[in-house]
């Protein structure tokens, strides 16, 4: 092979063709959205309204006259509710539960709302309310009333009335209007002029509120005669069972006279839930057994115990008789006003799986939430689950009387899309 030692002339590559772009295509001319600001737009908040006239005036979104005034409800919804409307406007004031306005900081103060109903749900009562005292200053006119119907829930939940009071002279001066009202505690018991007492047993029963459960247990304790109201009793959690089933067999023991009236609803319920096999629910079948022996009939109480036996591998309970029920008490200031199901106390880890009688076996379910005094993060998203599905049915669900700070945390997880609720004026 021959190698030359000569180089070859330099050949220069040949150019590519410059690329041209294509014609564009033709497209239909869109109309030009007029601009009306510079400003940034920010993504709406959650559709939290509260039409509160005190707390909350004016707070809608600007430009809507769909939300300019509160929807109005229709009259066989009022008549249900067992309140005329003369009665409602004076009492209540409807709400689908706080509305921000985007504009003017809207972000900033509902991030501070839910940073205080956050620290309460999670039981920081002292970090919320040294929060809430920084806000109400922060925040001027109507924007900071909203902070200052907060703190003055969290007074009352804290059974502070000397702060509450010192509040209320400030709110007066600074925003020229009557502050709310201190709110007594309902008593449930009532006691009579004959020496009997009587017991209005209501809603769903937790620990955390199961006050009347402890007072029975006084009474019971002394060998007073009582008679407990059960017709509006939903449900109880398994610790609030085993109080109950505890008290009930001490008064038998003692031969203390305890007379449950309008008792079979609740039975019934219960005695439904209880399935053989499952150990996890001790509590809630020794108040059924209890039940039985004094209202069921003994065959009904002989197969339960023996499903009992079998549960659990453990000697049933026998049959022994009841004590004399106590003589028929008449206590018509002790009947709760209407068909609400009440709850009251803390509500922490609940799955409200005792409303599903009471959003089934209503045209219009009313929850009263007077009684609460706080509700945790689990609980609000339990009970969104529970009512979501009557909401997709086009049934309507009412939430009535939950205090600022329970209302807030209930716009915040969502719950006013589902329900309609109902703020008490202050």
């Amino acid at each position: 092979m021959v190698f030359s030692f000569f180089k070859k002339p330099t050949q220069k590559m040949p150019e590519r063709p410059a690329a041209r772009p294509r014609a564009p295509v033709a497209e239909p001319e869109l109309p030009k959205a007029p601009v009306e600001s510079a400003e940034p737009l920010s993504e709406p908040l959650p559709d939290l309204e509260f039409v509160n006239s005190q707390p909350f005036a004016g707070v809608q979104k600007k430009g809507d006259p769909a939300r300019s005034q509160p929807p109005l409800a229709s009259p066989a919804a009022d008549a249900d509710l067992a309140f005329s409307q003369e009665e409602f406007d004076a009492e209540f004031t409807e709400s689908s539960v706080m509305g921000i306005d985007v504009d003017q900081g809207g972000d900033q103060i509902q991030g501070d709302v839910e940073h205080v109903v956050v620290l309460f749900a999670n039981g920081q009562e002292a970090a919320a309310r040294s929060l809430l005292e920084t806000l109400i200053r922060a925040y001027a006119g109507n924007e900071g009333k909203r902070f200052w119907f907060l703190l003055f829930d969290l007074l009352q939940c804290m059974g502070d009335k000397a702060a509450f009071d010192k509040l209320a002279v400030e709110f007066a001066q600074a925003c020229e209007t009557s502050p709310p009202a201190w709110r007594q505690a309902e008593q449930v018991v009532v006691r009579k002029s004959n020496g009997h007492n009587v017991f209005v047993l209501q809603g769903v029963l937790t620990v955390e509120g199961a006050q009347p459960v402890a007072e029975l247990g006084e009474l019971i304790e002394q060998k007073q005669a009582v008679k407990v109201e059960c017709g509006k009793l939903v449900g109880c959690d398994d610790e609030v069972a085993g109080q109950l089933a505890g008290l009930l067999s001490e008064a038998r023991r003692r031969g203390v006279p305890v007379t449950l009236s309008q008792i079979d609803g609740f039975l019934t319920r219960l005695n439904e839930r209880l399935v053989i096999g499952d150990q996890s629910r001790a509590p809630a079948w020794a108040l059924l057994l209890e039940l039985l022996q004094r209202h069921g009939p003994l065959e009904l109480f002989e197969e339960r115990a023996v499903d009992y036996a079998v549960t659990f591998e453990l000697s049933p309970p026998s049959w022994e008789a009841t004590p004399a029920a106590a003589p028929e008490v008449v206590a018509h200031d002790a009947v709760p006003r209407d068909d609400a199901c009440y709850l009251s106390g803390d509500l922490k880890n609940c799955r409200f799986e005792d409303l599903v009688a009471v959003l089934e076996g209503k045209e219009l379910p009313v929850i009263d939430f007077s009684g609460v005094r706080r509700m945790d993060f689990f609980s609000a998203g339990q009970l969104v689950n529970r009512i979501a599905p009557y909401k997709a049915q086009g049934r309507e669900v009412v939430i009535r009387s939950p205090n600022h700070l329970v209302a807030e945390l209930m716009a915040v997880v969502g719950l006013n899309k589902q329900a309609r609720i109902i703020i008490p004026k202050s």
